[in-house]
């Protein structure tokens, strides 16, 4: 069982309990030839940068969003932040701190679509305020600007606040907001943001009598709570990704684009912990609701190894588009660069032909109409700027139709070719690491082939299955594959012989041990590598990362064998020297207490290699 939007929920904890106990008692109805033991409950759950699921609400993990920022993270080279945030600061004069984007967006929303909902919550707190002698005198006023600064400055979607008050670890995101308030506040208003905190939570609701006043309270903290959460939605997914566009490809569901890379290690621990809390959560990296499809995404990652590369290339752009641009009202700096990354993300491996470019070029006018009308800085959903969108897509439809855009697209598709294979080749990574870690893999439609979708409705276009079952029916070889990786049969192969292996090894993948391993040699920052190890069975999961300059021009996402010199793979076992079969492998091999990686990779992009004991 999916459940979507739960933090909307008055009693998130008390849903997830009461479901849990109901789903069980009707499992064993269940005539006996279907009989289950358990039936997992998933939550759609944006969580925080350091937030954890929280263990008690009796369910079996999220939806698995917060893994497709692990694995972007892991995917980012952290050299490109500061010269793509110059770029980005340079050519809109916006800042690059997408925190500071988000705070305005945050102050935006609870003046404009939430603004009914803030006054609802004001006036709760106002009536708690008239309850007692010390606090009514607060006038509404005061509360307004005291909650207003405490939901700007909220760093999660929302607490859960109990009859015991806040928790522990509720009161340190809480505490969090109240600091960010004090910033922004006059300090005459400093009193009223420390009855706030008392009163949503601080104080617990059973210490208070039955009665009026302890519902008054009761009432307050819901409303709060189920308001800091849509703020965060609209403020963060449904603006500032919209607004900021340092580098697109840290802008989707559950990501925290301040934080742009993350190294490997971060990325054992977070798979650690989700092993002993969580162990069947799901695993994500194409959803309904993301915003660049999973391909689009590691595509555009590549940028952050070349970004001085990149920067040219936009100035390039930039000047080759002057002539393209009407008179005013023409596209903004921002909305130009955000729309050359969305296009480098999405540009079709194979674009021939009329039809095609016209297709493409609906895709991305739809596209382009939502970003600016979610940004809400030239155009929004409730007061459309006709004639700046009408700018802006006659631009777009220039660049992509126009003969006079041609040098424009040329350039365009040009670029977009050459980070093209980096990008399969950090797929071809974000797919095996999506089916080994710990967790339950979470496939979204027609994403066995290339998924260089947009925002939706893009990602919920027809799904081609005739295409994906001939092509899944045959039996092709790593070299046939790595060839024609264009047609994005080598990531449906190399998904279905992965499923293969855990329906072979359930137990090795549902409950093995996971184990990171070191990597050492002169390119060992460029791979990770992992084991998952049961009773009788063993695997060693190895994946290239922030590796474009190791594939230098190579046609396909190999990165040659020689490449890698001395780098290898140490093994921590006592009996590592038993034979191990690749994935694409004809024989087996052996290797004693280390995997030198010109051998782990020398036939196919990423590997997964089996040692039965």
């Amino acid at each position: 069982m999916r459940i979507d939007h739960i933090d909307g929920l008055a009693n998130p904890r008390g849903y997830g309990r009461k479901l849990h106990r109901r789903v069980k008692s009707l499992l064993k109805l269940r005539p006996a030839e279907a009989r289950i033991d358990h039936l997992p409950i998933f939550v759609e759950k944006i969580l925080g940068p350091d937030e954890p699921l929280r263990e008690d609400w009796s369910v079996d993990g999220t939806t698995g969003y917060e893994f497709m920022n692990q694995v972007s993270l892991l995917q980012h080279d952290p050299k490109g932040k500061e010269p793509l945030g110059e770029l980005w600061s340079r050519l809109t004069e916006r800042t690059a701190d997408f925190d500071q984007e988000v705070l305005v967006a945050r102050d935006l929303v609870l003046h404009g679509t939430l603004a009914g909902d803030f006054e609802n919550v004001a006036q709760s707190l106002l009536q708690v305020a008239r309850s007692d002698l010390m606090s009514r005198d607060l006038t509404l006023g005061a509360i307004r600007r005291a909650l207003l600064a405490l939901i700007v400055n909220f760093p999660i979607y929302r607490t859960y606040i109990s009859v015991c008050g806040r928790s522990a670890q509720d009161d340190k995101y809480f505490q969090q907001a109240m600091e960010g308030a004090r910033t922004t506040l006059n300090e005459g208003d400093w009193p009223v943001l420390d009855y706030l905190a008392r009163w949503l939570g601080g104080e617990a609701w059973r210490k208070l009598p039955r009665g009026p006043l302890r519902k008054l309270y009761k009432n307050a903290c819901v409303r709060f709570q189920q308001l800091t959460s849509p703020v965060a939605a609209k403020s963060v997914e449904d603006t500032s990704f919209y607004r900021s566009a340092v580098l697109l490809s840290r802008n989707d569901v559950g990501f925290h684009p301040q934080h742009f890379s993350a190294p490997v290690e971060d990325f054992h621990q977070v798979c650690l912990e989700r092993l002993e809390k969580f162990p069947d959560n799901l695993l994500t990296t194409a959803t309904h609701d993301h915003k660049r499809g999973e391909d689009t995404r590691t595509r555009l990652a590549v940028l952050s190894e070349c970004a001085p590369w990149y920067a040219e290339q936009v100035e390039r752009w930039r000047q080759l588009a002057v002539p393209l641009k009407g008179e005013e009202p023409a596209i903004s700096a921002g909305d130009e660069l955000m729309l050359y990354q969305a296009l480098l993300g999405s540009w079709p491996l194979s674009l021939e032909g009329e039809e095609a470019h016209q297709e493409y070029a609906k895709r991305m006018v739809q596209w382009q109409e939502k970003a600016l009308r979610e940004a809400k800085l030239q155009s929004s959903w409730s007061a459309p700027n006709q004639p700046y969108e009408t700018a802006c897509r006659e631009f777009l439809e220039r660049l992509l139709l126009a003969p006079e855009a041609l040098a424009l697209r040329q350039s365009l598709s040009a670029t977009a070719n050459r980070i093209a294979t980096a990008g399969a080749l950090n797929s071809l990574a974000q797919t095996l690491l999506r089916l080994t870690v710990p967790g339950v893999p979470d496939l979204y439609q027609g994403t066995e082939f290339w998924d260089f979708s947009l925002v939706d409705p893009d990602n919920r276009r027809p799904v081609d299955y005739a295409a994906r079952q001939k092509a899944l029916a045959e039996d092709a070889s790593a070299a046939d594959l790595l060839d024609n990786w264009q047609d994005g049969r080598i990531k449906q192969a190399l998904i279905a012989k992965v499923l293969n292996l855990r329906a072979e090894h359930p137990t090795l993948f549902s409950e093995g041990r996971y184990q990171p391993l070191e990597i050492k040699g002169s390119h060992a920052g460029h791979v990770m590598a992992f084991a998952r190890e049961t009773q009788g069975v063993r695997a060693v999961i190895v994946v290239p990362r922030t590796s474009s300059e190791l594939l230098g021009t190579a046609q396909t996402p190999l990165i040659n064998a020689a490449n890698w010199g001395d780098t290898r793979i140490m093994l921590p076992f006592a009996d590592s020297g038993s034979d191990w079969k690749g994935l694409f492998s004809d024989g087996v091999a052996t290797h004693v207490r280390e995997i030198p990686l010109s051998a782990a990779l020398e036939r196919f992009s990423v590997n997964l290699l089996i040692q039965t004991m």
